[in-house]
Protein backbone atom coordinates (compact mmCIF):
# COMPACT_ATOMS: atom_id res chain seq x y z
CA UNK A 1 0.00 0.00 0.00
CA UNK A 2 1.43 3.37 -0.95
CA UNK A 3 0.51 7.04 -1.17
CA UNK A 4 1.81 8.84 -4.24
CA UNK A 5 3.88 12.01 -3.94
CA UNK A 6 4.51 13.97 -7.12
CA UNK A 7 6.95 16.77 -7.83
CA UNK A 8 8.46 18.22 -10.98
CA UNK A 9 11.86 17.44 -9.53
CA UNK A 10 13.43 16.88 -6.14
CA UNK A 11 11.82 19.64 -4.06
CA UNK A 12 9.01 17.33 -3.00
CA UNK A 13 11.56 15.25 -1.11
CA UNK A 14 11.17 17.81 1.69
CA UNK A 15 7.51 16.79 1.93
CA UNK A 16 8.34 13.09 1.59
CA UNK A 17 10.93 13.26 4.37
CA UNK A 18 8.50 14.93 6.78
CA UNK A 19 5.70 12.52 5.82
CA UNK A 20 7.90 9.47 6.38
CA UNK A 21 8.90 10.73 9.82
CA UNK A 22 5.27 11.50 10.72
CA UNK A 23 3.79 8.34 9.15
CA UNK A 24 6.42 5.66 9.58
CA UNK A 25 3.93 2.86 8.85
CA UNK A 26 2.88 4.28 5.45
CA UNK A 27 4.69 3.52 2.19
CA UNK A 28 5.21 6.31 -0.35
CA UNK A 29 5.82 6.20 -4.09
CA UNK A 30 7.68 9.34 -5.16
CA UNK A 31 7.46 10.48 -8.79
CA UNK A 32 9.95 13.10 -10.03
CA UNK A 33 9.26 14.47 -13.51
CA UNK A 34 12.91 15.46 -13.77
CA UNK A 35 12.96 15.32 -17.57
CA UNK A 36 10.62 18.33 -17.66
CA UNK A 37 11.77 20.25 -14.57
CA UNK A 38 11.49 23.00 -13.61
CA UNK A 39 7.76 23.62 -14.02
CA UNK A 40 7.90 27.18 -12.70
CA UNK A 41 8.85 28.68 -16.07
CA UNK A 42 6.25 26.73 -18.11
CA UNK A 43 2.80 27.97 -19.13
CA UNK A 44 -0.34 26.75 -17.37
CA UNK A 45 -1.47 24.37 -20.11
CA UNK A 46 1.92 22.66 -20.27
CA UNK A 47 2.01 22.30 -16.48
CA UNK A 48 -1.50 20.84 -16.49
CA UNK A 49 -0.74 18.25 -19.16
CA UNK A 50 2.53 17.15 -17.53
CA UNK A 51 0.94 16.98 -14.08
CA UNK A 52 -2.07 14.99 -15.26
CA UNK A 53 0.15 12.50 -17.05
CA UNK A 54 2.33 11.97 -13.96
CA UNK A 55 -0.63 11.65 -11.60
CA UNK A 56 -2.30 9.17 -13.95
CA UNK A 57 0.90 7.13 -13.87
CA UNK A 58 0.83 7.06 -10.07
CA UNK A 59 -2.84 6.05 -10.10
CA UNK A 60 -1.99 3.21 -12.49
CA UNK A 61 0.69 2.05 -10.05
CA UNK A 62 -1.92 1.57 -7.34
CA UNK A 63 -1.75 4.92 -5.56
CA UNK A 64 -5.34 5.88 -4.78
CA UNK A 65 -4.19 9.14 -3.16
CA UNK A 66 -1.65 11.44 -4.81
CA UNK A 67 -0.19 14.53 -3.15
CA UNK A 68 1.00 17.28 -5.51
CA UNK A 69 4.13 18.17 -3.54
CA UNK A 70 4.74 20.90 -6.10
CA UNK A 71 3.28 24.35 -5.59
CA UNK A 72 3.45 25.13 -9.29
CA UNK A 73 1.41 22.03 -10.15
CA UNK A 74 -0.99 22.76 -7.28
CA UNK A 75 -1.44 26.31 -8.53
CA UNK A 76 -1.77 25.60 -12.25
CA UNK A 77 -3.29 22.11 -12.46
CA UNK A 78 -5.05 20.94 -9.29
CA UNK A 79 -8.33 22.84 -9.58
CA UNK A 80 -8.74 21.91 -13.26
CA UNK A 81 -8.02 18.24 -12.54
CA UNK A 82 -10.62 18.18 -9.78
CA UNK A 83 -13.19 20.04 -11.88
CA UNK A 84 -12.73 17.70 -14.86
CA UNK A 85 -13.08 14.71 -12.56
CA UNK A 86 -10.81 11.96 -11.29
CA UNK A 87 -11.34 8.19 -11.51
CA UNK A 88 -13.67 6.65 -8.95
CA UNK A 89 -11.85 5.87 -5.74
CA UNK A 90 -8.90 8.15 -6.57
CA UNK A 91 -7.95 11.50 -5.04
CA UNK A 92 -5.41 14.22 -5.78
CA UNK A 93 -4.60 16.89 -3.19
CA UNK A 94 -2.37 19.96 -3.23
CA UNK A 95 -0.09 21.66 -0.74
CA UNK A 96 -1.64 25.13 -0.39
CA UNK A 97 -4.33 24.06 2.06
CA UNK A 98 -2.06 23.19 5.02
CA UNK A 99 -0.22 26.50 4.61
CA UNK A 100 -3.41 28.51 4.64
CA UNK A 101 -4.74 26.53 7.61
CA UNK A 102 -1.59 27.44 9.55
CA UNK A 103 -1.54 31.06 8.45
CA UNK A 104 -5.20 31.74 9.25
CA UNK A 105 -5.39 29.44 12.28
CA UNK A 106 -8.60 27.83 11.07
CA UNK A 107 -9.38 24.38 9.74
CA UNK A 108 -10.16 23.88 6.07
CA UNK A 109 -13.49 22.35 6.99
CA UNK A 110 -14.47 25.64 8.62
CA UNK A 111 -16.81 27.08 5.99
CA UNK A 112 -17.80 30.20 7.91
CA UNK A 113 -17.37 33.55 6.10
CA UNK A 114 -13.88 35.03 5.71
CA UNK A 115 -12.73 36.94 8.77
CA UNK A 116 -9.84 39.07 9.88
CA UNK A 117 -6.76 37.23 11.12
CA UNK A 118 -3.75 38.29 13.16
CA UNK A 119 -1.29 38.40 10.26
CA UNK A 120 -1.88 41.38 7.96
CA UNK A 121 1.25 41.52 5.80
CA UNK A 122 2.43 38.31 4.11
CA UNK A 123 5.36 37.76 1.78
CA UNK A 124 4.93 34.93 -0.72
CA UNK A 125 8.07 33.50 -2.31
CA UNK A 126 7.26 31.21 -5.23
CA UNK A 127 8.06 30.22 -8.81
CA UNK A 128 7.04 32.53 -11.67
CA UNK A 129 4.14 30.21 -12.61
CA UNK A 130 2.79 30.08 -9.06
CA UNK A 131 3.00 33.85 -8.71
CA UNK A 132 1.22 34.49 -12.01
CA UNK A 133 -1.57 32.03 -11.15
CA UNK A 134 -2.54 33.99 -7.99
CA UNK A 135 -3.84 30.66 -6.68
CA UNK A 136 -2.56 31.29 -3.16
CA UNK A 137 -4.30 34.66 -2.93
CA UNK A 138 -7.50 33.16 -4.31
CA UNK A 139 -7.57 30.33 -1.78
CA UNK A 140 -6.61 32.65 1.07
CA UNK A 141 -9.49 34.99 0.22
CA UNK A 142 -11.96 32.19 0.99
CA UNK A 143 -10.75 32.17 4.59
CA UNK A 144 -9.39 35.60 5.51
CA UNK A 145 -9.93 39.28 4.80
CA UNK A 146 -7.63 42.24 5.21
CA UNK A 147 -4.45 40.31 4.41
CA UNK A 148 -1.97 42.06 2.13
CA UNK A 149 0.00 39.47 0.13
CA UNK A 150 3.12 40.59 -1.73
CA UNK A 151 4.36 37.88 -4.10
CA UNK A 152 7.98 37.62 -5.16
CA UNK A 153 8.88 35.50 -8.18
CA UNK A 154 12.08 33.65 -7.31
CA UNK A 155 13.58 32.87 -10.69
CA UNK A 156 16.64 30.63 -10.74
CA UNK A 157 16.41 29.24 -7.21
CA UNK A 158 14.93 25.87 -8.20
CA UNK A 159 17.47 25.42 -11.00
CA UNK A 160 20.35 26.16 -8.64
CA UNK A 161 19.06 23.70 -6.04
CA UNK A 162 18.45 20.98 -8.63
CA UNK A 163 22.00 21.53 -9.93
CA UNK A 164 23.38 21.28 -6.41
CA UNK A 165 24.78 24.84 -6.51
CA UNK A 166 23.77 25.95 -3.03
CA UNK A 167 26.08 28.99 -3.06
CA UNK A 168 24.20 30.36 -6.05
CA UNK A 169 20.88 29.40 -4.47
CA UNK A 170 21.74 31.34 -1.29
CA UNK A 171 22.77 34.41 -3.29
CA UNK A 172 19.54 34.29 -5.30
CA UNK A 173 17.43 33.94 -2.14
CA UNK A 174 19.04 37.01 -0.59
CA UNK A 175 18.47 38.95 -3.81
CA UNK A 176 14.80 37.95 -3.97
CA UNK A 177 14.25 38.84 -0.31
CA UNK A 178 15.81 42.25 -0.93
CA UNK A 179 13.45 42.75 -3.89
CA UNK A 180 10.45 41.75 -1.76
CA UNK A 181 11.43 44.12 1.04
CA UNK A 182 11.54 47.03 -1.38
CA UNK A 183 7.84 46.36 -2.03
CA UNK A 184 6.88 45.28 1.52
CA UNK A 185 9.46 46.59 4.02
CA UNK A 186 7.99 44.89 7.10
CA UNK A 187 6.28 41.55 6.38
CA UNK A 188 4.90 39.77 9.41
CA UNK A 189 5.01 36.33 7.85
CA UNK A 190 6.63 34.68 4.85
CA UNK A 191 5.35 31.73 2.85
CA UNK A 192 7.95 29.51 1.19
CA UNK A 193 5.66 28.62 -1.71
CA UNK A 194 7.82 25.98 -3.36
CA UNK A 195 8.83 22.64 -1.89
CA UNK A 196 12.45 23.29 -2.87
CA UNK A 197 12.62 26.38 -0.66
CA UNK A 198 12.63 24.67 2.77
CA UNK A 199 16.15 23.57 1.86
CA UNK A 200 16.97 27.30 2.00
CA UNK A 201 14.80 28.08 5.04
CA UNK A 202 17.70 29.33 7.16
CA UNK A 203 18.82 31.66 4.38
CA UNK A 204 15.29 33.04 3.99
CA UNK A 205 14.98 33.53 7.76
CA UNK A 206 18.32 35.33 8.08
CA UNK A 207 17.54 37.61 5.14
CA UNK A 208 14.03 38.39 6.42
CA UNK A 209 15.04 38.87 10.04
CA UNK A 210 14.09 37.14 13.30
CA UNK A 211 10.73 38.90 13.67
CA UNK A 212 9.25 37.36 10.49
CA UNK A 213 7.50 34.02 10.93
CA UNK A 214 8.50 31.72 8.07
CA UNK A 215 6.05 29.02 7.00
CA UNK A 216 7.41 26.07 5.00
CA UNK A 217 5.47 23.06 3.93
CA UNK A 218 7.05 19.77 4.95
CA UNK A 219 5.74 19.37 8.50
CA UNK A 220 2.45 21.15 7.75
CA UNK A 221 1.67 18.86 4.81
CA UNK A 222 2.72 15.78 6.78
CA UNK A 223 0.34 16.65 9.64
CA UNK A 224 -2.48 17.39 7.22
CA UNK A 225 -1.88 14.08 5.44
CA UNK A 226 -1.89 12.20 8.74
CA UNK A 227 -5.24 13.76 9.61
CA UNK A 228 -6.64 12.94 6.17
CA UNK A 229 -5.55 9.29 6.30
CA UNK A 230 -7.02 8.93 9.78
CA UNK A 231 -10.37 10.04 8.34
CA UNK A 232 -9.94 8.07 5.09
CA UNK A 233 -7.89 4.93 5.82
CA UNK A 234 -9.22 3.34 2.63
CA UNK A 235 -7.05 5.77 0.59
CA UNK A 236 -3.80 3.95 1.33
CA UNK A 237 -3.94 2.25 -2.06
CA UNK A 238 -2.54 -1.05 -3.29
CA UNK A 239 0.76 0.00 -4.86
CA UNK A 240 4.32 -0.37 -3.62
CA UNK A 241 6.58 2.35 -2.34
CA UNK A 242 9.72 3.57 -4.07
CA UNK A 243 11.13 6.25 -6.33
CA UNK A 244 10.59 6.75 -10.05
CA UNK A 245 11.70 9.51 -12.42
CA UNK A 246 11.35 10.56 -16.02
CA UNK A 247 14.95 11.74 -15.88
CA UNK A 248 18.20 9.80 -15.70
CA UNK A 249 17.81 7.51 -12.66
CA UNK A 250 21.49 7.49 -11.67
CA UNK A 251 21.81 11.28 -11.80
CA UNK A 252 18.53 11.86 -9.97
CA UNK A 253 19.46 9.25 -7.36
CA UNK A 254 22.76 11.01 -6.65
CA UNK A 255 21.04 14.38 -6.25
CA UNK A 256 18.29 12.89 -4.04
CA UNK A 257 20.87 11.18 -1.84
CA UNK A 258 22.55 14.56 -1.32
CA UNK A 259 19.17 16.16 -0.53
CA UNK A 260 18.07 13.67 2.11
CA UNK A 261 21.55 12.57 3.21
CA UNK A 262 20.55 8.93 2.91
CA UNK A 263 20.76 6.49 0.04
CA UNK A 264 17.97 6.96 -2.49
CA UNK A 265 17.61 4.83 -5.62
CA UNK A 266 15.32 5.98 -8.44
CA UNK A 267 14.02 3.80 -11.23
CA UNK A 268 12.94 4.90 -14.69
CA UNK A 269 9.25 5.82 -14.86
Amino acid sequence: MAVGIFDSGLGGLTVLDAAQKRLSDVDFLYFADSAHAPYGVRDAEDIYQLTRKAVSDLWSRGCDLVILACNTASAAALRRMQEEGVPEGKRVLGVFVPLIEALTERQWGDNSPPREVAVKHVALFATPATVSSRAFQRELAFRAIGVDVEAQSCGGVVDAIEDGDMILAEALVRSHVDALKRKMPEPQAAILGCTHYPLMAETFQKALGPDVQVFSQGDLVAQSLADYLQRHPNMLGTGEGGFVTTGKPDFVSDRATQFLRRQIAFEAA
